[in-house]
């Protein structure tokens, strides 16, 4: 009989804590027993995952004892506070946030890209942000087959990626465009003075603006890309944009390989990728499109081109659904990857 494991999700009322538990069962994880666990206020209440009812309770550290798996997802503050708790406990964290992405001790794992540094974790492991997740897994097997000088990525984020909040503020201004004037209170950044409509509207602002003014998202993508593949000197920037799009983040990519790719070796090692998949014939209007991306596991890459004056120079377009590669199937895959290696036993 295979091995067993007790498995907690931190955050489990949240949208990514529900996909999590949704994916734990359409898997077939290996899990004997699930604890979801949320803030005091949602403490008592119940929720069903693969036809069993569980009671919610507190996220604290005593709640961690015996877990296998910890899946967090309940925003930063709550795992700077609790997943060295948890780690403490015995328990393998999977953190969804960046409290840890950047920090040295700590690896940031896509599974199709880097699982070995699965072999150096000290109890937690960062999940990526989602854009960087779906870029990744696109670069790596060209990077294996031509090496990588230059990466140039703009994002088109769906709304889903700030949370509830945000998905509400889009449907109120869209039923309301055209009637009433909007008055928006979360995006681009619910904390910030100004805040601005996101039904028929583009926000090129996703987070605070850092000093040498690029957003925290677009440090993030470009200092996690870098971090993940292993490539500290790789020249990458990002511009990252919030789009009315509920679920689905899309990425124009523009990369330099160091060895000339022919269109159809380009196609080849793309067709052959883990976990991608290739809709790319524009006699046929094939490409990828975030609206038929939601609820589907896979990265999808299309609209291949090479650059016209760059040889090495190629130009791509990237979707994927933001709450699954994007976050919550990441991270199962995660687990899935440790047990595989053997890294986790129950």
């Amino acid at each position: 009989m295979s091995e067993q494991y007790q498995v907690a999700i931190v955050g489990a009322t949240g949208a990514v804590g529900q996909k999590i538990a949704e994916k734990l069962v359409e898997r077939n994880f290996p899990y004997s027993h699930i604890k979801l666990l949320a803030s005091s206020r949602s403490a008592g209440q119940t929720a069903k995952v693969g036809g069993h009812t569980y009671t919610i309770e507190e996220a604290k550290p005593e709640a961690f004892d015996g877990v296998d798996f910890a899946f967090f997802s309940a925003g930063g503050d709550v795992s700077r506070k609790l997943a060295k708790e948890a780690a403490a406990r015995g328990a393998v964290v999977i953190d969804n946030t960046s409290a840890f992405r950047m920090d040295p001790d700590t690896p940031l794992v896509v599974p199709e890209v880097n699982p070995q540094a699965l072999h150096e974790h000290n109890g937690i492991i960062a999940n990526p942000n989602c854009s960087t997740i779906q870029m990744v897994c696109v670069l790596e097997p060209l990077r294996q087959k031509a090496g990588l000088k230059k990466v140039i990525v703009s994002t088109y984020q769906a709304v889903s990626g700030s949370g509830a909040a945000a998905i509400d503020e889009l449907t109120k201004e869209s039923h309301a465009l055209g009637l009433s004037e909007p008055s928006p209170q979360v995006l681009p950044v619910k904390s910030q003075p100004k805040h601005y409509p996101i039904a028929g509207n583009l926000l090129p602002q996703i987070d605070v603006f850092e000093e040498n003014g690029f957003t925290f998202e677009e440090m993030k993508m470009m200092n996690e890309t870098k971090k993940i593949m292993s490539l500290p000197d790789l020249s990458i920037a990002a511009t990252c944009v919030r789009v009315p799009v509920v679920t689905g983040h899309s990425e124009s990519v523009y990369l330099e390989t160091e060895q000339e790719l022919s269109l159809q070796e380009i196609r080849d090692v793309l067709t052959a990728a883990e976990g991608v998949v290739l809709q790319d014939d524009p006699t046929a209007q094939v490409y990828p499109m975030p609206l038929y991306a939601t609820d589907e596991d896979p990265v999808f890459v299309g609209r291949i081109r090479k650059d016209p004056v760059e040889k090495t120079g190629i130009h791509l377009w990237i979707v994927a659904d933001n709450l699954l590669k994007g976050a919550a199937l990441n991270s199962i895959q995660i687990a899935e990857k440790m047990i595989e290696q053997k890294e986790v036993s129950s």
